[in-house]
Order: structure tokens, then sequence, then C-alpha cells
């Protein structure tokens, strides 16, 4: 049996082992707390970058998109009123002014080029080229024949804006009057210049892109 003594040694003893392993825990856990601070620190710096990343990202794609948009709503205004145009007079290329716009832009072109000349050369398609099928601007003296409207004006648009190898020299880089010059000679056809131009300003008084940039 202990006596009071070794019973009270005894208990300091306890006390101080359960303090030491107090304090080696507690030293564990501020150890740990720098290792979390800085996680915690990193992280939260890491998602708002991220965040603003993702943002900047999502901006410049709206951004794009709006631009595409409004690219899509010009380019749409235009066709209409070139099939407006056709449908006022009643002329067989109604419905083709979309292919006319777009066609024209692929080549740096007036965008009321194309139709114009349709107007001047064949009424719009009413008195297309006989000989030969799809034909309604008179390109080639009406000696070349196309397999589709389509092809019709994806091959004028390519020649008037200096992008067929073949006939670059008579319009590359040329303003729109000098591209009708050259399409028909004013010594062949004296007033035809001037009457493309007063039928493209029919279709629309747009004169943002009369002149082709060189």
């Amino acid at each position: 049996m202990k006596t009071g003594k070794a019973v009270t040694e005894l208990a300091e003893r306890n006390r101080q082992t359960m303090n030491k392993k107090y304090i080696q825990q507690l030293a564990k856990s501020f150890a740990v707390i720098p290792i979390l601070a800085s996680t915690l620190t990193a992280n939260p710096l890491q998602i708002i970058n991220d965040r603003v990343v993702t943002m900047s990202i999502q901006a410049s794609d709206q951004q794009f998109l709006r631009a595409l948009d409004e690219q899509a709503k010009a380019r749409k205004d235009k066709a209409d009123q070139i099939d407006a145009y056709f449908s006022e007079y009643d002329m067989p290329l109604e419905g083709y002014g979309m292919k006319m716009v777009i066609e024209a832009e692929k080549n740096n072109i007036d965008w009321r080029l194309i139709p114009a000349i349709s107007v001047r050369e064949s009424t719009g398609g009413k008195h297309a080229c006989k000989k030969v099928k799809n034909s309604p601007f008179g390109w080639g003296s009406c000696k070349i024949p196309f397999t589709s409207m389509d092809e019709a004006i994806e091959k004028l648009a390519l020649n008037l804006g200096g992008n067929n190898p073949n006939t670059a020299y008579h319009y590359d880089n040329k303003t729109t009057e000098e591209i009708l010059k050259a399409y028909n000679p004013p010594s062949i056809v004296p007033k035809y210049t001037k009457q493309v131009l007063a039928i493209m300003s029919d279709i629309s008084n747009d004169d943002s892109i009369a002149i082709k940039n060189s």
C-alpha cells in the first residue's frame, strides 16, 4: 500500500507527463497552421486568377460573337436591298442577293456591282444569254456557259476582283469605275459605266466601299 507521499509524487509525475504531451500536440498543431495558411492563401488567389482569365476569355468571345453578329446583319441588309430591287422590277435573279454579297466580300468589290451589271446586261436575268446557260452578265460575249447561276456569280466576282490570273491585268487594284471601263470599254459602249453606276445608286446609296482598296 502506497503512502500519501508516494501517491502525491505519482500524481505530480502524471500531471507533468500530460502537460508534456499537450505541449507536443500543441506544437504540432502550430506547425500545421502555416501549411494550411499557405494553402488557403494560394488557392483563393489561384481561383481568382483562373476566374479573371476565364472572364477575359468570355468577354473576348462575346466581343467576337457580337462582331460576327453585326457582320451577319450588315450582310443580310445588303442582300435584302438587292433582292428588294429585283423584286420591285420582277427580275428572275431575286433570291441571289446573299450569294452576290458573299462573293463580293470574298473578292473585295462593291456589293452592288454584280447585281447592277446583271440589270444592265439582262434586266436582272430576264434577257439572259440564250446561246449559253446561266449567263445573265454578258460575260465572255455570251459564249461562256455556267453550270449554275451560283457559278456564274462566283466566276464574275473572281474576275472583277482581279483574282483570276488570266484576267487580273484588267481588274486587279482598280476602282469600281475602272473595273467597269475594263469590263465594257467606253469606246464600245460609251455610257456603260455611268449606267451601271446609276443602277448601283438605285440599289443603295452606300458609298462606303465603292472604291476597291489597293
